[in-house]
């Protein structure tokens, strides 16, 4: 049992260095993909277990294999970039204006919708993790609590509110884009925390069942990013600003 336990984890070991090189450009389409036998020496493990690491990278997009051809890696087009582990990598690359402008406007075509869902939804029960993770930021601003995880926690909950299965596969995506344009923020304007009153707004307006003010509160803490990008996209070469100060920020 810890034999097979442990070529399980060696294997996920090898599927996660492989996507994170193939994500971040180590290996691309100009890049040619190792052949089996290198990688089993890189790595010093059978072509059995380098073999179901590649059809686990194969079933994300990021491979395909043909006998004679060997393997090589497919164009992001094909990628399945809802996969958590491809929005993990992701985060690996290196800043990216686009990537920020392209993860926001997901955010903006999902999230007003989102909290307009959630405010119909009269369920106290679904509600309650709305105002804990609003606790949470309170908490953050006192230093009792991470400020990007109670962030997330609190546009996870509201997925999550609308009590309907497929906003709520949107999570990792959604987690994955935040953490992206919190990077964003604090590269040029400095380190800032989560407006608390701007957060506040879309709960309260949800918890009131009031959609329309839901998804326009929403919409302001997302604008603000896509400004930062439109800006930061204007002017590619200023630089970052320094993180002097601690300050408020809605994302």
């Amino acid at each position: 049992m810890t034999d097979r336990h442990d070529g399980k984890n060696l294997t996920h070991s090898i599927v996660h260095d492989l996507g994170a090189a193939i994500v971040t450009g180590v290996y691309s389409e100009k890049r040619p993909f190792p052949t089996e036998l290198e990688l089993c020496g890189q790595y010093q493990v059978s072509r059995p277990v380098l073999r179901e690491a590649v059809k686990m990278l194969t079933s994300k997009g990021l491979l395909a294999a043909r006998p004679r051809r060997g393997t090589w890696v497919q164009s992001e087009a094909q990628w399945n970039l809802l996969d958590p582990d491809i929005l993990g990598w992701i985060l690996e690359r290196r800043f990216s204006i686009r990537l920020l402008q392209e993860f926001t406007q997901v955010r903006a075509a999902i999230e007003p919708a989102a909290a307009a869902l959630a405010a119909q939804v009269a369920d106290p029960g679904l509600h309650r993790p709305i105002t804990q993770a609003i606790e949470r930021m309170r908490a953050a601003e006192r230093g009792e609590d991470d400020p990007l995880e109670s962030d997330i926690a609190f546009h996870v909950a509201i997925l999550r509110a609308t009590n309907n299965r497929f906003y709520a596969q949107f999570t990792d995506l959604i987690a994955t884009a935040l953490r992206f344009s919190i990077r964003a923020t604090n590269r040029y304007k400095g380190v800032r925390l989560a407006s608390i009153p701007d957060h506040t707004a879309v709960a309260d307006a949800i918890f009131a069942q009031r959609p329309d003010a839901a998804a326009k509160a929403m919409r302001v803490l997302i604008q603000e990013v896509l400004d930062l990008a439109a800006a930061a996209q204007a002017k590619p070469a200023a630089k970052p600003r320094p993180a002097k100060r601690r300050a408020r920020s809605a994302r």
